[in-house]
């Protein structure tokens, strides 16, 4: 299992700073619309890795964020597991660098963000977002692309219900 950093900038006029991965090959998220992050490097934590990767990926430096919770990823074997840390932030200093290697940087309304091609599991903690949900734990469980379980905090979600959400 590997430990990663996920987090969703979010500026006054309603935005999420959205990555849509078009750039690598052999991505598990090619052509996914996600936040900004990444892997851990060694003895890196949690706060560290975060700062690190938006500064890398976006060229802005966060003064103001906020954990919000643990994303579990289990799989069929596809790809690794890994333990997410999921972040938002509202403030941050810098100019926004557009060439980001690892896709296309773009500010998407929070009304728009579930229309785009994101995971199934991305719109329970999205919707978690939105509702200001305290810190939480979510498993996710994947069989390739398809989520087939999901648990916050330990109780089980009706994953079908999940998929229908608009």
């Amino acid at each position: 299992m590997r430990n990663t950093t996920l987090c969703y900038l979010e500026n006054d006029r309603g935005e999420y700073l959205m990555l849509h991965r078009v750039k690598k090959q052999h991505d598990v998220n090619q052509d996914k619309w996600i936040g900004v992050g990444g892997k851990f490097e060694e003895n890196e934590s949690p706060d560290e890795c975060l700062l690190r990767e938006v500064r890398e990926e976006t060229g802005l430096t966060l003064t103001d964020y906020r954990f919000r919770g643990v994303v579990t990823f289990l799989t069929d074997g596809g790809w690794e597991g890994e333990y997410m840390y999921l972040f938002t932030a509202r403030r941050w200093e810098g100019e926004l660098d557009s060439a980001c290697a690892e896709g296309e940087l773009e500010w998407v309304s929070k009304d728009r963000v579930l229309q785009l091609p994101i995971w199934e599991g991305d719109k329970i903690f999205l919707d978690l977002l939105a509702r200001e949900h305290p810190v939480f734990l979510l498993t996710l469980e994947y069989a390739g692309d398809r989520l087939i379980r999901a648990e916050l905090d330990g109780r089980p979600l009706d994953v079908e219900e999940e998929e229908e959400r608009p």
